[in-house]
């Protein structure tokens, strides 16, 4: 199959990079740029793409290429710092810009062939301190900006091409159709990507994997979890044993509703635990965040364990680890510090004798959405908001019983229903209650109460790595506020949470 390898350099916006492209149809996969030649050579792309990055080429860590990535006969493509690279070792300069140069600049086009076909002058997205102030021999220039004389270079005849800008972000307008010349014009590839082509390879990939065995899949009841069910019922049938866990901290009827789901559109047995009880026991008087995700994890584990031992054929444990989790795990500078802990299956298959089985490791949320849809799973499932494995055990904050769980439950189904009503759902990336730890003064029927204070929380993002507070309209908000204390029992007031990330997470907890 026809792909494109994306060298990690450090940027924030590597993971962007290879969603866009996949958008264009063409499979593309994310490698630090420490990749070795013979990793290169066994992925054999079709087309490469550096990476922006933080660091300057001259710096004493900057960060360089294990060997020659230029003498690969491959088309390149590099981004900011990829560029700022291809110069660096072709026999470029490199310098400290006079003005630093971040956000929007107006790109102006010296030669509209091959990359730049069909591009205009346009406003593009710049972050960078260094720039090119010698071209490397070969080259030429092809775009400039009012801050950078060479702003695009090119060389033909070894099909290398380089960008100051950042094509990848939404800010630069024309950036789809710039990265979509590299990877049709320049790299030729086709169509062959998508989430029905996934599919057909996942399940004889699957097939050949699991053999005669059987197979175990932690159903949590979130859209990864559900659609990864289903994909694998689809490759193996009846040799997939699901397990949900009603842990008592799901939204208001989750399971039930879960349960339905399946009932009605697919042929697939589920063993329903309830575990409410042993969840809420051990979290009696716990406050603390972290300890709460640690119990939660545990406890899972626990009734996980015992109720896996139904399936003593079942030698795999199915997960749906995403891309993202993937790149994080290698990324430039090693794995992510640990914001926070909780992972429904994490230690399991160690404990268990079971061999993992991820077929989700290559792809976004969205494309797990997709494999959804072209699988029959209902849009209105497909489509929900990401729910965190600890549920509303990070959301009643402070401590956790189950009458404080019930009043989160009530008020968190209003403020969907209202967002659902309000036709904002799906401009939303996440949206939820909150229960503060804390009580306010308010008047309720010409009588003084003192109860608790209910926050909300609605964020747009396309990944969740970062986040914008979603702009609520305040006659929504009105009638949120009205009914959630109108008819939840225990709450008094409703505030509205105006934090992006960064500085918060999008959880409270």
């Amino acid at each position: 199959m026809e792909k494109i390898l994306i060298l990690d350099f450090g940027s924030q916006y590597t993971q962007v990079i290879a969603r866009k492209v996949r958008e264009l149809g063409v499979y593309a996969e994310i490698y630090p740029y420490k990749i070795t030649e013979s990793e290169f050579k066994a992925i054999n792309p079709t087309g490469l793409i550096l990476s922006g990055g933080p660091s300057s080429v001259y710096a004493d860590e900057a960060p360089h290429p294990s060997f020659d990535i230029f003498n690969t006969n491959i088309p390149i493509l590099g981004i900011c710092y990829g560029l700022q690279l291809i110069a660096y070792q072709n026999g470029g300069e490199v310098d400290k810009a006079a003005h630093r140069e971040y956000g929007r600049a107006e790109l102006l086009i010296d030669n509209n062939e091959d990359i730049f076909q069909n591009i205009d002058n346009s406003t593009v997205w710049m972050s960078h301190g260094d720039l090119l102030t010698k071209l490397p021999n070969g080259f030429e220039i092809i775009a400039h900006s009012n801050n950078s004389p060479i702003c695009a270079i090119r060389n033909v005849a070894r099909k290398i091409y380089g960008v100051q800008f950042h094509p990848e972000v939404h800010h630069t307008a024309q950036g789809k159709q710039i990265l979509e010349n590299f990877v049709r014009n320049i790299c030729g590839c086709k169509d062959n990507w998508d989430a029905h082509s996934f599919i057909d390879t996942a399940i004889a990939k699957i097939q050949e994997q699991v053999g005669e065995n059987e197979v175990i899949c932690a159903l949590s009841g979130g859209v990864d979890s559900t659609v990864l069910a289903v994909l694998l019922h689809k490759a193996i049938g009846d040799k997939l044993h699901c397990i949900h866990i009603d842990t008592g901290l799901m939204r208001l009827n989750e399971s039930a509703k879960l349960m339905k789901l399946f009932a009605e559109n697919f042929d697939m047995s589920i063993e329903l635990i309830d575990g409410s009880e042993t969840f809420l026991s051990r979290l009696a008087g716990v406050t603390e965040p972290e300890q709460k995700r640690k119990i939660i994890g545990k406890s899972f584990i626990d009734l996980f364990e015992v109720a896996a031992k139904m399936f003593n054929n079942s030698k795999w444990l199915a997960q749906g680890t995403l891309y993202p989790d993937v790149i994080e795990s290698v990324s430039v500078k090693g794995p992510s510090v640990v914001i926070k802990s909780h992972h429904n299956v994490g230690g399991l298959p160690e404990k268990m004798g079971l061999q993992l089985l991820e077929p989700f490791r290559e792809l976004f949320k969205d494309e797990v959405r997709a494999v959804g849809r072209e699988l029959g799973v209902p849009d209105w499932f497909v489509n929900r908001h990401p729910f965190p494995g600890p549920g509303l055990g990070i959301r009643v904050l402070g401590e956790i019983t189950t009458e404080r769980v019930q009043v989160l439950q009530k008020a968190d189904a209003i403020y969907i229903d209202e967002i659902r009503k309000a036709g904002l759902y799906d401009k939303i990336w996440q949206a939820f209650a909150v229960l503060l730890p804390v009580q306010s003064v308010g008047v309720m029927g010409d009588e003084r109460t003192y109860e608790n204070v209910c926050a909300l929380r609605a964020v747009t993002s396309v990944d969740g790595m970062t986040a914008d507070w979603f702009p609520m309209p305040y006659d929504t908000l009105a009638s949120m506020s009205s009914r959630i204390i109108n008819e939840v029992r225990g709450i008094n007031r409703v505030v509205y949470d105006i934090t992006s990330k960064p500085p918060g997470t999008i959880e409270w907890e």
